[in-house]
């Protein structure tokens, strides 16, 4: 038996946003049904939001998401992802959970790197570290932080 994990992101109503712009960096086939189209009153107040979102690309990107009901991106503090910053003591945060992209070749994370990086708070620059050929972390505009690397072979 095989195990599959995934992440599944929660968001304060930007889950199609989200999964659009992660589509336009990974590639993939994206599938997203609303409240409404699951059962809700079309009056609801997220009936229109997303219940069930996934991306799937055949480089094997996944990731699934939804809109947390009751919040709308315009509510103070509605991002659940937390703080993460560099500091001279090393990278100090109280998010509960990183989103890690590991590759190959640093050509192939330079790629996703430049995608995830539009609107982002870069926190790490993509670089070589003493761990990696090419190491980066930031927070994309959605309050997601990401851990960009390459792959090291000994």
């Amino acid at each position: 038996m095989a195990l599959v994990t995934t992440t599944h992101l929660n968001f304060p109503g930007t889950a199609r946003q989200a999964l659009s712009f992660y589509q336009q960096v990974f590639g993939g086939e994206l599938t997203a049904s609303t409240y409404g189209e699951l059962g809700a009153p079309a009056d609801c107040p997220h009936a229109e939001k997303i219940v069930f979102g996934l991306l799937e690309s055949q480089n094997g990107f996944r990731v699934m998401a939804y809109d947390v009901p009751g919040l709308s991106e315009k509510t103070p503090g509605s991002t659940f992802a937390g703080n993460t910053q560099r500091t001279r003591e090393g990278t100090v945060t109280d998010s509960p959970f990183f989103l890690s992209v590991r590759g190959e070749s640093l050509e192939e994370v330079t790629a996703f790197w430049n995608g995830l990086s539009e609107g982002a708070s870069v926190i790490e620059p993509l670089a070589a570290s003493p761990w990696s050929p090419g190491f980066g972390m930031l927070t994309d505009r959605f309050g997601v932080t990401w851990v960009v690397d390459v792959a090291h072979h000994q």
